[in-house]
């Protein structure tokens, strides 16, 4: 009798070992997968992130902000053009050189929204040179290996039916948050992207007040939020080496619902971390 007891208790012994070993399986890869694409997605640019969007976004921006960024142009170079002739005087005493002047700033407000993809292109250019080059520095891995799973195992194959059970209940709960996490990450990395193809669909019309010192507060501002949205990478990147270190200090044979749980706390404080290094870049650069 107690030799068909003992059996029953280690098939379903055998059972919960591996309904857990699969949670945590699906666990860790879940979030190693997502985690792992952070470097690959924040280390390219906006035109080799998504070609079709980049390419949609620039004709959008040259066939229809275009036009309108000539037609502000042309208003912010007549009021300049007036505040110029009207500055000395209201004309007592007229000097000629001022035309020059405002010829030599049209000319390189005109060449600025000319090439206003090339200067966008080149700010992420640079930010993704840094990032590249952080990468490259940060060695951290965040992957739990197949070493620190088979020693789980053993770990659990040595626990009783009642803490078994506790652990399959708690490890599906984990699995399940892990995936919402994995969630949010992806939308915080992608959305950083849509919101710089977004930001530079629009880039004609801030490189047009460049002509006049009182409208350019927008042009100067529009260049700070660029290079926000570039370096906001640098900081993806110092997040997921924080995140790499951390997960490393977990040792998972000792007690593997703390660390289970740990896990999570230290993902759930990487989803947080990655959603506040927008509002952080912006701080440095001081974009509004």
């Amino acid at each position: 009798m107690n030799s068909i007891i003992q059996q029953i208790t280690d098939w379903l012994k055998g059972i919960l070992v591996s309904g857990i070993m699969d949670n945590l399986t699906n666990t860790f890869s879940s979030v190693n997968d997502q985690v792992g694409q952070i470097a690959t997605v924040v280390g390219k640019t906006p035109s080799n992130f998504m070609p079709a969007v980049f390419n949609m976004v620039r004709n959008l921006s040259e066939s229809v902000i275009m036009p309108v960024a000539g037609i502000l142009l042309t208003f912010i170079a007549c009021y300049e053009l007036i505040q110029l002739i009207i500055s000395y005087n209201n004309l007592a005493s007229f000097e000629t050189w001022f035309i020059w002047k405002w010829i030599f700033k049209t000319f390189v407000a005109v060449e600025l929204i000319t090439h206003t993809f090339d200067i966008t292109m080149a700010v992420f250019d640079v930010s993704q040179s840094v990032v590249r080059q952080a990468g490259g520095i940060i060695q951290g891995s965040t992957a739990v290996d197949a070493s620190t799973l088979a020693t789980m195992q053993s770990t659990l194959e040595a626990m009783e039916l009642g803490p078994l059970f506790a652990i399959f209940l708690q490890s599906f709960i984990v699995q399940f948050l892990m995936y919402v996490l994995s969630a949010v990450i992806f939308v915080i990395i992608n959305g950083r992207m849509v919101e710089i193809y977004l930001m530079v669909s629009l880039a004609p019309l801030p490189f047009a007040t460049f002509g006049n010192r009182e409208q350019s507060m927008m042009g100067q501002n529009y260049m700070r939020s660029l290079f926000a949205l570039g370096f906001q990478g640098f900081l993806i990147m110092v997040c997921v080496g924080i995140y790499a270190v951390l997960i490393q200090s977990v040792a998972f044979s000792t007690d593997i619902i703390a660390s289970l749980w740990k896990v999570m706390g230290f993902t759930i404080l990487l989803a947080f971390t990655l959603f506040k290094t927008g509002a952080v870049a912006h701080s440095i650069f001081h974009a509004h």
